[in-house]
């Protein structure tokens, strides 16, 4: 049997933490999973979202990469952050210098911890690896640093080692030293072990990889153990199997044990951000910000729901930035198809509705996700109701062999045609700038999502595009099937705008 808390269950518990802070590397850690590169305006932009969230440290980058990573973390120094800005600093000089030339407020200086780091990674010995790691904090700290220690592959190093490196680096002037899991190898008791020795001589933080699916259980377990800074990233994106979620651990915390964190309001906006700029999309079954976190399609559940929130949801949507959603598939129920009908003030009959149902299970039975565009396309050919459209794509032209890549698009708005063009970083970018440009003055929507899947193979394929848009407190998703992606998508968002504006009468005005 595993005793996590050695016996000690009064020193090593979350009932009882008090504040803890959060250092989040997405923009160094993060960056380091494979083919992840940030523009310095992207981290810039990251790192703002960053600070509003409330996140107390940003680890902007390692200084030691190369000028243009520099130039990188300058931006984010020169932002006016409430947050403390640092660089990553390998145990060299002139990592610190260059860390100082950027104009950041600290360091994480990184020294290894493990003997198999101390003496074969870097190649010098255990006792030469303390003097010099304390001769650098007192280095950092003479020039105006905040300078946290972290004992790299400290999860695996001689316990009494780990303790004399960080005694050393605390000693010399470090503001706290932190408990690595580098390779992600730690059960909880080894990291309740390290944490809780480390939480002896003074403040401590933790850093914890996925490699054993343990990130949040390791990050949960230090805090237990006397740890009050996590460091971590948004979205969990690192090296191999990534870093620790801050989202996670940030609704863990407030949920379970009441402790407030970072901004949860601003969660799935930042969640978002981070997938897009890095290119690594969000899993639906991702904790927190994933598609499904907050979607109900099985009848049970989503009666349920329907007659209580909390019914199967652990905390409401609208505390990490989301809403919910009903989604309609084979598991759907007449209570759920009749609420997604009357978010689009939608009434049918008692008959009417068993028919709908009965369609939709149809559609969704042939693997078929059933968007809302297709429940109210049933739901009209149910009733009769034949509906004129408001917006509709009649033309559409891009060109990617060009710098920028640049497309037109003609729609007809209330029978008018309209003709707009745009660039984009490519075609399908273009082509959906020169939409919403087009549309800006009538329709004030938001793209909310946009989701690609290839259903055929071949260089022919068929690709079905997904879009999710808003406008004001109304929701509407749209799928398109097509050959030409830059076409679905531009069908699928003129689709969406139509349907959004379908019920007001008084939205589409006069082009000025």
């Amino acid at each position: 049997m595993i005793d996590l808390f050695g016996g000690h269950p009064d020193t090593s518990t979350l009932e009882n933490i008090g504040d803890v802070q959060f250092l989040d590397t997405t923009l160094r850690d993060g960056e380091q999973a494979p083919g992840v590169s940030l523009t310095p305006d992207e981290k810039a932009h990251i790192a703002r979202k960053l600070d509003g969230a409330a996140i107390d440290v940003i680890e902007a980058g390692s200084a030691c990469t190369g000028p243009g990573e520099r130039e990188t973390i300058r931006r984010v120094a020169d932002l006016d952050l409430d947050a403390t800005v640092t660089s990553f600093a390998r145990g060299i000089q002139n990592d610190i210098d260059l860390a100082i030339d950027c104009g950041v407020d600290g360091v994480n200086l990184v020294v290894p911890a493990s003997d198999k780091h101390v003496t074969e990674k870097v190649g010098i010995s255990l006792e030469e690896n303390v003097r010099s790691t304390a001769e650098l904090v007192e280095y950092g700290k003479d020039h105006g640093l905040w300078v946290e220690v972290i004992g790299e592959d400290g999860s695996r190093a001689d316990l009494d080692y780990l303790e004399e490196l960080m005694a050393a680096s605390l000693d010399a002037g470090a503001d706290r030293v932190c408990y690595a899991d580098t390779v992600g190898h730690a059960t909880p008791d080894r990291t309740l072990e390290c944490v809780r020795m480390l939480a002896e001589l003074g403040p401590t933080s933790t850093h914890t990889h996925d490699d054993l699916g343990l990130a949040v259980t390791n990050a949960l377990v230090s805090l237990a153990a006397g740890a009050d800074m996590v460091h971590g990233t948004i979205n969990g994106i690192g090296e191999r199997a990534g870093n620790v979620a801050l989202e996670e651990v940030a609704i863990t915390l407030e949920h379970g044990y009441g402790v407030e964190t970072m901004d949860l309001s601003n969660v799935y906006e930042l969640a978002q951000l981070v997938a897009n700029k890095t290119g690594m999309a969000l899993p639906a079954n991702k904790a927190v910000v994933g598609e499904n976190a907050f979607t109900h399609e099985s009848g049970i559940h989503t009666d349920g729901t329907l007659k209580d929130d909390s019914m199967y949801e652990p905390y409401p949507p609208e505390l990490v930035g989301r809403k919910r959603r009903l989604a309609l598939g084979k598991h759907a129920g007449r209570a759920g198809v009749e609420a997604a009908l009357s978010e689009h003030d939608v009434s049918v009959t008692d008959e009417q509705l068993d028919e709908i149902v009965e369609r939709v299970k149809t559609i969704a039975d042939r693997g078929k996700r059933v968007t809302d565009v297709d429940l109210l396309t049933i739901a009209e050919e149910i009733q009769g109701i034949e509906r004129d459209r408001r917006v509709e794509l009649l033309d559409l032209t891009a060109v990617s062999g060009v710098n920028p890549p640049t497309a037109s698009v003609r729609l007809a708005v209330e029978g008018e045609s309209r003709e707009n063009a745009a660039t984009g970083s490519g075609p399908v970018d273009a082509a959906m700038n020169a939409t919403e440009e087009l549309l800006s003055h009538e329709i004030d929507a938001s793209l909310e999502s946009y989701h690609v899947d290839a259903i055929t193979g071949g260089t022919d394929a068929i690709v079905t595009v997904e879009v999710e848009m808003s406008r004001d407190d109304e929701t509407v998703s749209v799928a398109v099937s097509d050959s030409d992606i830059t076409h679905a998508s531009v069908t699928a968002m003129v689709n969406a705008m139509d349907r959004l504006v379908a019920d007001d009468e008084e939205t589409l005005i006069a082009d000025d």
